[in-house]
């Protein structure tokens, strides 16, 4: 078994920084959800929201990244892959710099130093090294990675990761998604909680 794993909103939640960020500019009322994906429709359905959302992007992966917290179950399911000896890559869709950013910081240097400041570079904890790490400037880009790197398994929030004709049909699709809806595809798997997929991919065979 090889996993690759999605990075933002899959191991990374960033659902406090979108709602902060965008109540403070006026985009959302008080009360919405705080949730990544109901702040993004609700500011899609804004004059000019899809660029709206883009800034917010630029700071919540940029300047605001060190605020961002590790999705609950992703340490305990990556402890499960190394006391298993699973190999696992993190193969992230992720420009170096953001379009709509009011300053230019390396996106991709963030995520790192994120990683590095969680505990994912020490040798007791995850064992995790940058040689597993592979940033894609697209997401055909980023399906190309999970080929060359042989993933039996792919996890991402994002299901058009999967819907894509590129994707390769013998990688098992497991969705994150924390409203557990009911996917487009057949053979894509959907959780919402980490924990579930630790119980699909290593207890329940």
């Amino acid at each position: 078994m090889i996993i690759g794993i999605d990075f933002d909103n899959t191991i990374v939640s960033y659902d406090e920084i979108f709602y902060e960020e965008a109540l403070s500019r006026g985009l959302i009322r008080s009360g919405t959800e705080k949730r990544k994906m109901v702040v993004r429709d609700n500011i899609r359905k804004l004059p000019d929201g899809d660029i709206e959302w883009q800034k917010l992007q630029a700071v919540a992966y940029g300047q605001r990244m060190k605020e961002a917290r590790i999705i609950s179950g992703v340490r305990e399911f990556l402890r499960t892959c190394a006391i298993n000896n699973i190999m696992f890559y993190i193969i992230s869709h992720k420009t170096e710099f953001a379009n709509y950013a009011e300053t230019k910081i390396n996106l991709r240097s963030e995520a790192i130093g994120w990683l590095k400041n969680k505990g994912f570079f020490k040798s007791n904890e995850f064992d995790f090294s940058l040689n597993n790490l592979y940033f894609a400037f697209t997401r055909p880009e980023k399906i190309e990675y999970i080929k060359q790197l042989k993933c039996t398994h792919f996890i991402d929030d994002l299901e058009e990761t999967f819907l894509d004709a590129s994707f390769p049909v013998n990688v098992n699709k497991i969705l994150f998604n924390k409203s557990c809806k009911n996917a487009s595809l057949k053979d894509i798997s959907v959780f919402s909680k980490w924990e579930h997929i630790t119980k699909h991919l290593f207890h329940e065979n």
